[in-house]
Parts: C-alpha cells; structure tokens; sequence
C-alpha cells in the first residue's frame, strides 16, 4: 500500500482536515444587515456574481441579508476572531474594536458626497484600513450608506431646539450619543433589527438613518415626519477576514479587490440616484419631509469635534481636513 496514502488516511480516520489546494473553491459567508432591496444587498449579489465569473468559480461568495448573519456589533467581533468570514457593515460599527474608526462619523464632515469618495479612496480610506488590517480585517473597498436624516412620530425636527427632551434611537456609538446630546436630544442606542418594532411601540420618538433606509425599512409606517438634516455621512466597508483572505490565491485576491472597487462605485451611483426620488416617495406614502437651515446644527455640534479630534490625533485629522477642502 502507497504511504502517503496510509498516512493521509489515518488522518482522515482521526477526523483531521488537511489544508485545501489554493485551486479548491473557497466559500465566503458575507452578511449585511439591510433588506434586499436596498442597493448594498443588489450591489453585494452583483459583486458575488462577478466574482464566482472572475474566479473561475474558485471563489463562491453567499449573500445572506437583513441581519441573517447578527447585528453588526456580531459581525465585527466574527471577523475579528475568523468566526465570521465577510460583512458589509457600516464603517461606525468598528469603532468598538478601532476607535479611530469613529473618524468617518464626524458630524458634518463633509461638505458634499464627493469629498468624502476622494477621502476613502485616497488616504484617508488607506489609513483606516490599516487600522482595520492590524485587526485581522481587509478592507476591500469603501461604499456607501448615505447622508443620515432625522424621522419623528410628531412634527418634523426643523432647529436643534425641535430635539430638545427627544427621544431618539441612534448607532450605539459614543460619537452618535454625544452628538444628539449636543443637539439637545435624548439619544439611547438600539441594534437595527429592533428598531422598527420600538419605534411602532413608542419606546423611541424619533430614528435617524439615510433616506434609502428609511425607505427601504418601510419607518414610514410609523414615523410621521422627515427632516433632511444630513447631520452624518456615512461610508460603508465591505471586508473580509484576514482567515478568510488567506484561504485565496494572489491572483483572485487581485479579481476579488477590483469587482470589490467597480460595485462599489454601482452601489454609490444606485445611493445617489436613488434619493432624487425617494423624499418624494416618502411624501407619497404620508410623510412631511422637509428641508433644514444647518449652520444651526453645525455650530451645536463644534464641542463633539473638539472633544474626538484629540482622540483621533492630528495625521487623521490632517487627512480629515485635507479631502474637506
């Protein structure tokens, strides 16, 4: 009998796996948290799809939505350890194990869309990936979740002195909680999957979140009003585990990061023509949207700024400032 054979089958009998060829499919779990409808579910299978063609079928990517795979909160901590092998995951949601991240949630950051896209594609993006690459995690490209606007079950939020004594759900992050304390809400924090529900319930008077989500989660329902703050610009990072990563060849890693880049750019494009239209649609399903003076918003918000710039250190803000010009 052939010896290797008999010593790859006491290996087998004991139940031991042996390490894949690099030429074995690999297959990626990757979870997001939001609805199919919504363009990082219809960019994501895009993405999937393009990879599989890319790859010769080497690598297989399964898109599993609306929080199939844990909150989010669940998802950085899988990918961290290699529990969890790819996510879609909005960029705040890291900051529990990079606080650094918290950068990308700056009130009023960015004077428009494109500022921040030159931000995360250039140095900015590149210098927080190496915070998230130092935590077992690949970035592989940056898209997007939206300027964030203000929903109420009442009247619609017009100046910092509507939120006073307000109720509001917001990202459980310290960045998001003092910003609504600046503005003179009372924020608490709440894992999305549960937010419909409470805002249904009453527990939270008001939410904020981009256009598409409120949309897309049907909070028209029950909230009454929407005001178009645009308080946050929000990036959205599609990644993977180091674990994961390892498992696949150079050459399709490379296929992997570019079909990463080019859905991206469709997912920012579906964002962006999307919101022409969705206030109107928000109207058309009940809602009162209406615009906001932000220099209000943006004087209250100064202290939030003084407060985490220190915390982030000057070459983040020096590349924060830079792309803001």
């Amino acid at each position: 009998m052939n010896h290797r054979f008999c010593i790859r089958s006491a290996f087998v009998a004991l139940g031991v796996s042996l390490a894949l060829p690099a030429s074995a499919q690999v297959e990626i779990k990757l979870g997001h948290v939001l609805g199919e409808s919504h363009s990082w579910h219809v960019a994501a299978s895009g993405f999937a799809r393009e990879v599989a063609e890319k790859t010769g079928g080497r690598v297989k990517i399964n898109v599993y939505p609306s929080g199939q795979l844990g909150s989010e909160k669940d998802m950085v901590e899988g990918l961290q350890i290699g529990s969890q092998q790819a996510g879609l995951i909005g960029s705040g949601s890291f900051q529990p194990i990079e606080p650094k991240l918290g950068i990308v949630e700056l009130p009023y950051a960015w004077p428009t869309r494109e500022h921040a896209y030159r931000a995360f594609d250039g140095e900015l993006g590149a210098a927080l990936a190496n915070l998230l690459e130092a935590k077992n995690i690949i970035t592989l490209a940056w898209w997007e979740n939206g300027f964030r606007h203000i929903t109420t079950k009442g009247e619609p939020v017009r100046t910092p002195a509507d939120l006073k004594g307000l109720k509001i759900r917001v990202t459980p992050d310290k960045m998001r909680l003092d910003t609504f304390r600046a503005l003179g809400a009372e924020p608490a924090p709440l894992a999305f999957g549960e937010l419909y529900s409470a805002l249904q319930q009453g527990v939270f008077q008001a939410q904020e979140n981009p256009l598409a989500i409120i949309f897309s989660s049907s909070f028209f329902e029950v909230q009454k009003s929407a005001a178009l703050t645009g308080h946050v610009w929000g990036a959205a990072c599609l990644v993977i585990s180091k674990a994961a990563w390892a498992r696949i060849s150079a050459a399709d890693q490379q296929a992997i990061r570019t079909a990463a880049v080019e859905w991206g750019t469709k997912q920012r494009k579906m964002i962006v023509d999307g919101e022409a239209d969705l206030a109107k649609k928000l109207q058309e399903k009940g809602m009162t949207v209406v615009e906001v003076e932000k220099a209000p918003f943006v004087a209250a918000v100064q202290p939030v700024w003084k407060e985490f710039g220190a915390q982030f250190g000057p070459e983040l803000m020096g590349l924060l400032d830079k792309y803001r010009r």
